[in-house]
C-alpha cells in the first residue's frame, strides 16, 4: 500500500449541497425556511469548521478514471477504472479555516424539483466557497495504480471532473482543483 498526500488548490469557487434534514417550523413558508438554513447544506465539524468530505476525492478520482478510459499497458482492453474504484480510499475530510457562519450564500433561481425544464422555479440559497487548499490523502491499495497514473488521473480529475454542487462532470465550472504537489509514503 501507498499514501499520496496531495496538496489540492481550488481554481474555481466551490459549493456544497448536503441534503436538507432540518425540518420546517411550524406555519413556516418554503422561502423563509430556505433563508433559515441554508447553511445547514454546509458539511461541518462539530466545532464549526466547514470541510470537504473524504468521499468527495474518492469519487472525483473514480470518476477520472472512468471519463479518462486508460487502458493499461500489457492487459488488452483493461482500463484503470475498476482499479481506482476499489483500489482507493480517502479516509478523511479535508478540514477548511472556515467557519459555518462565514461562509456566503449564492442565490439562485431553480427548479423546485432539481430537474432541468421541469417548468416551476423557485429560489434557494447554496453556500459558496470562493477559494480553498489544503492535503487530501490518498490511500491506493492496488499496486496497478503507479505514482505517475494516479498523478495523471488526479490532475486530470480537478480539470475536468471536480468536487462539489456545479462541478464539470455535471455540466458546471465550480469545484475545479489544481494538484500543487504530491507527497509519497
Amino acid at each position: 500500500m501507498k499514501t499520496a498526500t496531495a496538496h489540492l488548490k481550488s481554481i474555481s469557487p466551490y459549493s456544497q449541497s448536503r441534503y436538507l434534514q432540518t425540518p420546517k417550523l411550524e406555519k413556516e413558508g418554503a422561502d423563509a425556511y430556505e433563508r433559515r438554513v441554508w447553511r445547514d447544506r454546509l458539511h461541518t465539524t462539530p466545532d464549526g469548521h466547514v470541510f470537504i468530505p473524504p468521499m468527495v476525492f474518492k469519487n472525483c478520482l473514480s470518476e477520472a478514471a472512468k471519463f479518462m478510459s486508460r487502458q493499461i499497458p500489457g492487459k488488452g482492453k483493461s482500463t484503470y477504472t475498476k482499479h481506482f474504484e476499489a483500489g482507493v480510499l480517502v479516509t478523511d475530510g479535508l478540514v477548511l479555516p472556515l467557519k459555518r457562519e462565514d461562509v456566503p450564500g449564492e442565490w439562485l433561481f431553480l427548479n423546485a424539483d432539481g430537474v432541468r425544464g421541469s417548468g416551476r422555479r423557485v429560489e434557494k440559497c447554496y453556500p459558496k466557497i470562493e477559494e480553498w487548499e489544503g492535503d487530501a490523502v490518498f490511500h491506493i491499495l492496488d499496486e496497478t495504480i503507479t505514482e505517475k497514473v494516479f498523478e495523471e488521473h488526479l490532475r486530470e480529475a480537478g480539470s475536468f471532473i471536480g468536487i462539489g454542487r456545479f462541478r464539470p462532470r455535471n455540466n458546471g465550472f465550480y469545484g475545479r482543483f489544481a494538484v500543487e504537489s504530491i507527497k509519497w509514503i
